[in-house]
């Protein structure tokens, strides 16, 4: 079943019109999709700032995975410690600590662009 029902026409002049067809081609949407954007007072998102949302949704997908990894290996390191008092050595814990924050920092840099993206109000359909 169709979402929406309701058809509406309206009249424009040419610098509108002109400005409409500006606004759909700077941010690869529909017109029907700028138009509802914008009756809702939500900014419309380039194609630019969407190509952008996506690389960071690829980005914090790699962090993710490579921090589920990790975190995996601190369990196997801390379970081996606590059935066979076994303590790694400094080097391991030196690499650990090296990759954790370098993690830290990669999501830090995410997380200012999660912010920034916010802030403009960006609105996408998914």
């Amino acid at each position: 079943m169709r979402k929406r029902n309701y058809t509406v026409t309206i009249r424009m002049n040419k610098a509108e019109y002109n400005l409409l067809q500006n606004k759909v081609k700077e941010s690869g949407q529909t017109q029907q999709a700028v138009v509802i954007h914008a009756i809702a007072g939500l900014k419309i998102a380039s194609a630019e700032e969407v190509e952008e949302l996506k690389t960071l949704n690829q980005i914090l997908s790699e962090i993710l995975s490579q921090l589920r990894g990790a975190a995996t290996n601190l369990n196997q390191i801390a379970r081996k410690m606590n059935t066979d008092g076994f303590m790694p050595r400094e080097d391991i814990l030196y690499y650990l600590n090296k990759n954790i924050l370098k993690y830290r920092k990669e999501s830090e840099k995410i997380w200012l662009l999660i912010r920034r993206l916010i802030s403009g109000q960006i609105h996408m359909e998914q």
